[in-house]
């Protein structure tokens, strides 16, 4: 027998009763599995965004204070601490007026002098024959008279006197105690105190112990500390 199949045709056999199952579509399957997880994932992502919250907020301004100290205005009774003494001798004394002046926000917890030599001689280094400091307070301004043919002043206080200082003209951060700008009670801003600087000469000086022609340039710095710390 001769069968011959011709070109672009088929020839298939079904038994009878036998059925073909097509096997799935491998790439429709795979489409479905994404489209499913895709949706579980967009119904999971609406529970998370729809949950309640709430915010609140509130600020807090804060600002530093300050400590602030200045000497009264250079060339008036406020302040003569740079006018120079000539021509000093044993038992003179140099007298100055100065204001110590706070400007901080609230009262000091300190303030000390301390004083050097810019120019150094036996007038500051002298133990026996040096100059000698006393440093005082007045309650209210000093009153100032004029000394007839030299450089210098004299000074009274109509109101009780307070001595701060006594001791060597070179001293190392010496507490001013008794200062209106350290007493918490009653400071304002600004709150000043009226200082004389007395610097003297003892009589007994001798040339050995302080040569004629001594020169020294005295350096007063006033160094003032906040208050102690505080709950605000």
């Amino acid at each position: 027998m001769v069968v011959e199949a011709r070109k672009g045709i088929h020839l298939s056999h079904q038994a009878k009763g036998v059925t073909h199952m097509r096997k799935p579509n491998l790439s429709k399957k795979v489409l479905l599995s994404l489209g499913a997880i895709a949706a579980a994932a967009s119904i999971a992502g609406m529970g998370t965004f729809a949950a309640y919250s709430s915010t609140t907020s509130a600020s807090s301004d804060i600002t530093t204070g300050t400590v602030v100290i200045n000497l009264g205005t250079a060339g008036t009774s406020a302040n003569h601490l740079a006018i120079a003494a000539t021509n000093v001798l044993p038992g003179d004394t140099i007298s100055r007026s100065v204001d110590l002046i706070s400007t901080s926000s609230d009262s000091l917890a300190s303030v000390k002098l301390t004083t050097t030599a810019s120019t150094s001689s036996a007038l500051d280094t002298s133990v026996a024959g040096g100059l000698q400091l006393v440093v005082q307070k007045c309650a209210t301004a000093w009153t100032e008279t004029a000394n007839t043919g030299t450089s210098g002043y004299s000074y009274s206080c109509a109101s009780p006197i307070s001595v701060l200082i006594t001791g060597a003209v070179i001293q190392a951060a010496s507490t001013l105690n008794n200062l209106a700008v350290a007493t918490p009670a009653g400071y304002a801003n600004p709150t000043t105190d009226h200082l004389l600087v007395t610097m003297t000469l003892p009589s007994g000086t001798t040339e050995t112990q302080v040569p004629q022609g001594a020169h020294s340039i005295i350096l007063f710095t006033f160094d003032a500390a906040q208050h102690a710390a505080t709950v605000r």
